[in-house]
């Protein structure tokens, strides 16, 4: 299989890595000329055999629209276009329905695993029609994780329904981080602790409370036990906040997603050790960027 993948970021430069390790042939695009295969949209496009797969890999909201219209003006009935970004699912149905009118299938696919996912793989949450799902399954095998299809890729529904799980994914990742970060404080602030990151440490095997954040949690203290080179100023990326929103559409109480998302606002206000945890942990599992310590 040979397929296009347009963002060699963050993600999408080490998912052609893996999909090239995978035994598949990929050709990507990005506006960056160090790390792109094709000087452009139109030469990815003619180098991937039609019917075509594209992988869009960009982020989300203007940057998504602009690359989906370009490639519903330019490529041919049967191709088929996947949104791994972190679109919001009304959004997807959106582009859909663009691409329908010219005859291109569309798929949406949550996608996680941050920085961390050339080494161990990527959990899948698909969104579309089960033809088109099918189609890709090829790629979809090369990015998860080894073992079981079902333990790391679902078909959740159709189109929009795998960012929408994506969502609640990171909802619940807000949660989960909130948890640890007040815990660490908690700890923190007592005077008879006197083994901070030993205590994390024994946390990691025979708990209930293991899981790989902690992991990453003790990671992050063993590289700065203080946590003393980040700011407590941590940015939330939409996906909580549109956890909440479908939240009060719905009538379903979430109180820890959005007291976790609130927590995010109030550290822009004030200085908290549990928010330089957050900070540190976003930045060890997706490679997002911490502020200096002021």
């Amino acid at each position: 299989m040979h397929i296009g993948l347009i963002g060699l970021g963050k993600m999408g430069f080490n998912m052609r890595e893996r999909l090239r390790k995978g035994g598949l042939e990929v050709t990507g695009y990005d506006r960056n000329p160090d790390v792109t295969d094709a000087a452009s949209v139109d030469e990815l496009i003619a180098a991937v055999p039609a019917p075509r797969i594209i992988w869009v890999m960009v982020p989300s909201g203007p940057i998504t629209d602009a690359v989906i219209t370009e490639l519903s003006e330019k490529l041919e009935t049967g191709d088929l276009v996947i949104d791994g970004g972190n679109s919001r699912f009304t959004e997807d149905q959106k582009h859909g329905e663009l691409l329908a009118a010219k005859g291109i299938r569309f798929a949406d696919c949550g996608v996680s695993g941050g920085v961390w996912g050339l080494q161990n793989g990527y959990g899948l949450m698909a969104g579309g029609d089960a033809a088109d799902i099918e189609r890709a399954l090829p790629v979809f095998d090369a990015l998860r994780p080894e073992g079981e299809r079902a333990d790391s890729f679902v078909h959740v529904g159709g189109i929009g329904a795998g960012h929408y799980a994506k969502m609640v994914h990171n909802g619940i990742e807000y949660g989960l981080m909130q948890a640890y970060a007040e815990g660490y404080e908690l700890l923190a602030a007592k005077d008879i602790v006197t083994d901070l990151p030993g205590t994390f440490r024994a946390w990691q095997k025979g708990t209930v409370v293991r899981s790989w954040l902690l992991d990453l949690m003790v990671k992050a203290l063993d590289e700065d036990p203080g946590l003393a080179s980040i700011d407590d100023y941590v940015e939330d990326s939409g996906e909580g906040r549109w956890t909440v929103e479908e939240a009060i559409a719905n009538a379903v109480p979430a109180p820890a997603i959005t007291a976790a998302l609130f927590a995010r606002f109030a550290s822009r206000e004030d200085t908290s050790p549990a928010m330089k945890m957050v900070s540190a942990l976003r930045h060890q599992f997706g490679g997002h960027a911490t502020r200096p310590a002021k």
